[in-house]
């Protein structure tokens, strides 16, 4: 058998096929690369985007607001002072971009304007954190981005 060019040629697309399949398969089967949505019911999520926008303006709106921030005990979130804070409910949302496994949900129960996420619940990295709470009636959220160091 005589080897020529457009052999060479076919042998050539031959390997580069079979190294780009290899590549797609490996990443789809390997769970270390995770192909996981940011949201599971993206469409409902959806339908309620401008009732999260009224409440993002409401939060915006109060003359003091919610702070968050990290310290060395975990992530504080100090609700306004001037807000009976027996009266704050709803829950707060950690999420983990990297890792939907180590997303999770914290009620918010108050003894006082404070609220502490401790580090037991925590890897370092970037944290996104969605507040959703009422008071009297009127609903509000804060979202916000930390970056936590363990």
């Amino acid at each position: 058998m005589k080897f020529n060019w457009g052999t060479g040629i076919v042998i050539a697309f031959a390997l580069f096929i079979t190294f780009i399949l290899y590549f797609v398969f490996s990443v789809q089967s390997n769970t270390k690369y995770d192909n996981e949505l940011v949201v599971e019911e993206y469409y409902k999520k959806e339908l309620v985007a401008q009732q999260d926008i009224d409440r993002e303006q409401n939060a915006h709106d109060l003359n003091s607001k919610v702070i968050i921030k990290t310290t060395d005990e975990g992530i504080s979130i100090d609700f306004p002072n001037d807000f009976d804070y027996k009266n704050i409910q709803g829950k707060v949302s950690l999420y983990r971009p990297s890792n939907q496994k180590l997303d999770f949900e914290v009620p918010i129960s108050l003894s006082s304007a404070h609220l502490l996420i401790p580090t037991s619940n925590l890897v370092g990295g970037r944290w996104g954190i969605s507040i959703d709470w009422n008071y009297q009636g009127k609903k509000y959220l804060n979202k916000e981005e930390v970056y936590f160091k363990q």
